[in-house]
Formats: C-alpha cells, sequence, structure tokens
C-alpha cells in the first residue's frame, strides 16, 4: 500500500503568516485597470506586488521562513542562491530581522541586480558572485551550507516560503469587492501559485485558477501533462523571473491538486505586453511580472463580462533590456523580417531595390554587407520594420517580382540567433 503523504498548506498557517508579515511588507493594491478592461470587455483588477519595497513578492516568504528560525539557526545565518527577487527577499529579510546571509549569484549578473542585492541588505549579506550559471551558483551554495551549518533559503519549494507566498491571496480576496470569477498567477517554480491557489480553493472555490508559464520554459505544464516532475533540458531564460528547469516538489503536488488549468505564453507576446503597461499605464514589470496580463490575450472572449484578478508579480526590470524587449515584441506581433538578399550583379541594383521593392510603410533598420571585402556583390543583411503586419505579404511579392534571391531568417533559429 502506497502510504506517500504530501505537504498540504493550511489556511491558518497562511493567516499567521500574515500576522509575521504586518508592518514588514506592503499591503500591495488590487487596483481595476479601466484600458484593459475595455479592451477585454470585463472587470480586469491588478494585485500590485511590483509596487513591494522590493519589487516582487518574494520578500513574502523569505521573510516568513527566516523569521521563524531558532536562535541558534539565526546565528548560524543562512544562505541562498538567486540572480534576482529571491535574493532581493532574502536579503532584506535578514537586514529587518538582523540575521547574516550569504547569497550565491552567477559571476554574470548584471551589477544592477548586485547592487540591489548589497542596498537592501546593508552590511548583513555577503554576495559570492561564482559559477556562469544559476545551477552553479546552487550547488555551490548547498555545499557552503552543509560546510557552515548555515540553512538554505529556497526559493519556492518550502513550506514556510509557500505560506508567505499565499499571503498574497488572503490580501486579494480581503480587498475584492465582488467575487472573483478568474484569477491568473504567474508560475516559475511554483511558490506564488501554490500558496496563493490554497487559499482560493478554500475561500472562494468556485474561482478558475489560471497559472502561467513561459513558452519557452513550460516546466509545471510539461510536469502535469506527465504526472510527475519533469526536469527540462533545454528552456528559454529570458523571462528570468520563472523561466525554471524544474517546478518543486511540493509545488507541484499543491498546484495539481489546486489550478484549473496551466497555459504558456510565447516570450513576443510578454514583451508585447511589457511595452503595453508602461506606454499606457506608465507601470514597469520585469517579464515574469507580466505574464498574467500577457495571458488575458489567449481568454479574451472566456473572461468577456467576468472579473477577473492579474497578479503582477514584479518590477525589477534591467533597463538594458529595453532594446531585446522592442525587438521580441516587434517580431511577435509580425511587424519586423530580417532576410539575407542577394542582389543581382548590375550596377544600381540596390538602388533599384530601395525604390521599387520598399514600400511606403517599410523601412530599413538594419542593413549589413555579410562579405565584408565584396561589398555591393555579396550578400546583405537586411531588418526591414512595417507599420501593419499586411505590409508583409506585398513586399514579398515584390521581392520574388523583381529576381531578388532571399532567405528569410525570421524562421530560421539557428540563424537567427546571431542577429538578436
Amino acid at each position: 500500500m502506497n502510504t506517500t503523504t504530501f505537504y498540504i498548506p493550511q489556511l491558518a498557517d497562511i493567516e499567521k503568516a500574515a500576522e509575521r508579515l504586518q508592518g514588514v511588507v506592503q499591503r500591495t493594491p488590487l487596483l481595476s485597470n479601466l484600458s484593459f478592461s475595455e479592451k477585454y470587455e470585463a472587470n480586469i483588477q491588478f494585485k500590485r506586488e511590483d509596487l513591494q519595497v522590493v519589487r516582487s513578492y518574494k520578500i513574502r516568504g523569505a521573510y516568513n521562513r527566516i523569521s521563524q528560525l531558532s536562535q541558534t539557526q539565526k546565528e548560524n545565518g543562512v544562505v541562498c542562491a538567486s540572480a534576482g527577487n529571491h535574493a532581493q527577499g532574502v536579503a532584506y529579510s535578514c537586514r529587518m530581522l538582523e540575521v547574516n546571509a550569504t547569497i550565491f549569484m552567477p559571476a554574470p549578473t548584471p551589477k544592477q541586480k548586485v547592487d540591489q542585492v548589497k542596498f537592501f541588505g546593508k552590511n548583513w549579506v555577503d554576495v559570492v558572485l561564482i559559477g556562469d550559471t544559476f545551477d552553479d551558483a546552487y550547488h555551490l551554495a548547498q555545499e557552503y551550507c552543509q560546510k557552515q551549518k548555515a540553512v538554505f533559503i529556497h526559493p519556492f519549494d518550502d513550506e514556510q516560503v509557500i505560506e508567505g507566498q499565499g499571503t498574497v491571496g488572503l490580501e486579494v480576496l480581503a480587498d475584492a469587492s465582488e467575487p472573483i470569477d478568474y484569477l491568473f498567477l504567474p508560475v516559475g517554480g511554483g511558490g506564488l501559485s501554490a500558496g496563493v491557489s490554497t487559499v482560493f480553493r478554500q475561500l472562494s472555490p468556485n474561482t478558475k485558477i489560471i497559472g502561467v508559464e513561459p513558452e519557452g520554459a513550460p516546466a509545471m505544464l510539461k510536469s502535469l501533462e506527465a504526472g510527475e516532475n519533469v526536469v527540462l533540458k533545454d528552456i528559454d531564460k529570458f523571462v528570468d523571473g520563472a523561466a525554471v528547469q524544474a517546478v518543486g516538489a511540493k509545488t507541484f503536488q499543491i498546484c495539481k491538486q489546486n489550478l484549473d488549468q496551466v497555459i504558456t505564453v510565447p516570450e513576443g507576446l510578454v514583451c508585447t505586453t511589457i511595452l503595453a503597461l508602461y506606454n499606457r499605464e506608465a507601470i514597469v514589470v520585469e517579464p515574469a511580472g507580466a505574464l498574467s496580463v500577457a495571458a488575458l490575450n489567449l481568454f479574451h472572449e472566456e473572461i468577456k463580462g467576468k472579473n477577473v484578478v492579474c497578479v503582477l508579480s514584479g518590477s525589477n526590470n534591467d533597463i538594458s533590456r529595453t532594446e531585446e524587449i522592442r525587438e521580441r515584441s516587434l517580431l511577435y506581433e509580425g511587424l519586423k523580417h530580417y532576410f539575407i538578399v542577394r542582389f543581382p550583379q548590375r550596377a544600381g541594383a540596390l538602388r533599384d531595390f530601395l525604390v521599387e521593392v520598399l514600400g511606403p510603410n517599410d523601412d530599413i533598420v538594419h542593413f549589413e554587407y555579410t562579405k565584408k571585402t565584396a561589398r555591393e556583390k555579396g550578400p546583405a543583411l537586411i531588418g526591414i520594420e512595417h507599420l501593419n503586419q499586411e505590409d508583409f505579404e506585398p513586399l514579398l511579392e515584390r521581392m520574388k517580382s523583381r529576381n531578388y534571391q532571399v532567405e528569410y531568417l525570421n524562421e530560421q533559429p539557428n540563424l537567427f540567433g546571431f542577429i538578436l
């Protein structure tokens, strides 16, 4: 007989976590959004965890976990591995609780993120930059823990971390003026979705709970489909706050029980959503913070007339990524295209291309001869941006009718990777 038991969060423990967090975390607002409500013909509300003191919900789980350590454990200090929000949550918690922390971050971590961790932790935090990847930093952090007899603060697969993240759900339900029909939650390792879904299953059982993952890192979706925790071999790390190779053992079991559906959204749609939130609402979110709002695009018909809540999980976006975000958005929207063009070997071929092939809404945004020693004779790499998606097919027809040899790169990822 199988006697395996799984951890099931208790509402009472999440309520106790909320008491511990009073005066430490912001009670972030639940705000109705006019423009997205009009777009989707629904009452769209944003839970603004991007407004937390460390600009993400991660402070909730980190503080709840560290605050319950024994005095001896606190004296030995804590350790975590993170390149982002979890590191900041741990750093700020340790500063508040006066506990020493050693935070392992991959060596390539942007300086801005390292500086933020040091700022939130002050003299209570020692940052160790080591390894080429998160996995490298994670394994070294585990080894360090064992040697120092320190407590490892897991970013998501920990009971008290899950309970801390679940306090987001308590606030949403306390602030909602009407029953919530749909709740969209970003899913990375599963800590937030496990904790919040537990609250909703007990206090708002009729709410449909949708977990949202990036298309390039569908760890929870693949695990649910397989019926067991799956480790992804390769992932797209662009949505870095939610791109994991494997979800937690505990979080998988909870989400398997609580979530009505897990979906993925393309990274390009995430980028389009980031730009829409910034341009329309002056809301700055990181890629993971935009997942829940991006998912609305896939539920347009289903959510009409409904009360919908999206959790905006964080706003730690590096400004240096802005150009990449815009590029991915344009590509997803079908407004930017790259070609290798082999011009006819005759004088004026390039001029004719500009005059006869480009349409009134076509703009060359990238031009480079691929053979530096055979300029004006070798093939050229050309990037063209449109005003409308409908401009693409006529451009292809004009290229074909004038006998230009063209290789379209957007659908060739092996070649396309050298451009972006």
